[in-house]
């Protein structure tokens, strides 16, 4: 057993960097990515589908899971070596429960419950089971260990709701919550306690590096459905206008997110000694928050273009206010916690947009009309939200 163990996961897995030296991000760490490229879509889709207050708390749960799957396995590349052949054969494994998570999600809270619970606990086990074999009479097996063990309590929770189809969402909500408070009780666990944040030795440029990338596959989401809008309808005045609009929309998220936020967090990552800390606030949880929103006003764009010269009814301008006001909650939180101070400004642009959207809504505004001022709003915060506000 003991060989196996050895052989199945050695030492040599991990990562070997000098004390002052930052994990590079490999070619299977991005070859991983090209799963949420699908599963994004599939998450936009679903909420294209499911355009209801239910629907939305359905989505928000699937999303919870997908970008939790995401981001625990970003933290493990930390500290594993993925171009290892032990580390390739672990990131094939998460990468092929990331696909059945995916394929499950159009019917997720139906007849392919089990298999989406299922990928993501197994995802979820494997990975805590590897990464405490790996690190094996060290502190961090111990809490990869403890990590896992909340792992297996949620999935208790997940399979739960596989089993009791009435409870389903209740229960995946619980279990959504479980995981995601595990991290700020440090995995406590009876006669064991909880790890301290400094026996997490993260490199956080690292972690950072794949955070702007998984955004990145946000915005190209929205540029699929875009482009595949426009494939499929008559090139009028009106929807060149609506997909102009669209556009400068996803630009303007990237350049907010790329010009204000992420050179201030390229500096405090540089400058500051606790990374673990740090990454938990501004990436795992602010970052989250801001590719939710980034699927929200993809869904947002393809309304507003598929019916530009409609008055706007209520899925239009829910979608028009929460995607980007979702966005700039998570780049203030981001900016909050690496640059110690509020960006007052991005808090304004949300009261602009749901006071913008309301107007729409009560005056039935066309779908252009709403799209055009969510886009200047937007374009002022990036022209001028971001003076006075770097680290």
């Amino acid at each position: 057993m003991q060989s196996m163990i050895l052989k199945l996961a050695p030492k040599a897995a991990l990562r070997q960097l000098a004390t002052d030296e930052h994990p590079h991000v490999t070619n299977i760490e991005l070859f991983f990515d090209l799963v949420y490229v699908f599963t994004i879509i599939q998450l936009s889709h679903f909420l294209l589908a499911h355009s209801s207050w239910l629907g939305a708390l359905e989505a928000l749960t699937l999303f919870a899971a997908v970008w939790w799957s995401w981001n625990y396995t970003a933290w493990a590349t930390n500290w594993l070596d993925p171009d290892h052949a032990r580390g390739r054969m672990l990131m094939v494994v998460l990468m092929a429960c990331a696909l059945l998570m995916a394929i499950a999600m159009p019917l997720a809270f139906s007849s392919r419950a089990g298999l989406f619970a299922g990928a993501y606990v197994v995802m979820a086990l494997t990975r805590a089971g590897y990464m405490a074999l790996v690190f094996r009479g060290e502190r961090m097996g111990q809490n990869y260990a403890q990590l896992g063990a909340w792992s297996g309590i949620s999935g208790l929770f997940w399979m739960a709701g596989v089993w009791l189809p009435e409870l389903r969402l209740g229960c995946w909500m619980l279990a959504v919550v479980i995981d995601y408070a595990a991290p700020y009780v440090g995995f406590w666990l009876p006669g064991k306690g909880a790890t301290p944040m400094e026996s997490w030795p993260l490199r956080g440029l690292h972690l950072l590096e794949r955070n702007q990338q998984v955004f990145i596959i946000a915005l190209g989401e929205s540029i699929l459905l875009l482009g595949g809008l426009l494939v499929g309808n008559a090139l009028h005045a009106d929807t060149l206008a609506a997909a102009t609009v669209g556009f400068f929309l996803i630009v303007t998220l990237w350049w907010i997110y790329f010009v204000h936020l992420t050179e201030a967090g390229e500096h405090r990552f540089l400058q500051e000694a606790d990374h673990t800390k740090l990454a938990r606030a501004s990436l795992a949880y602010a970052h989250g928050i801001m590719v939710g929103g980034a699927i929200v006003t993809a869904v947002a764009i393809e309304l507003i273009v598929d019916h530009p010269l409609e008055p706007v009814h209520l899925p239009v301008v829910t979608a028009a206010a929460a995607g980007p006001s979702i966005f700039l909650f998570g780049s203030a939180m981001f900016r909050r916690t690496i640059a110690k101070k509020m960006p007052f400004a991005y808090l304004i642009a949300v009261v602009a947009l749901v006071l913008w959207s309301w107007l729409a809504f009560s005056f039935h505004w066309l779908g252009l009309w709403l799209g055009t001022g969510v886009l200047g709003i937007l374009l002022s915060l990036a022209r001028f939200g971001g003076e006075g506000n770097r680290a």
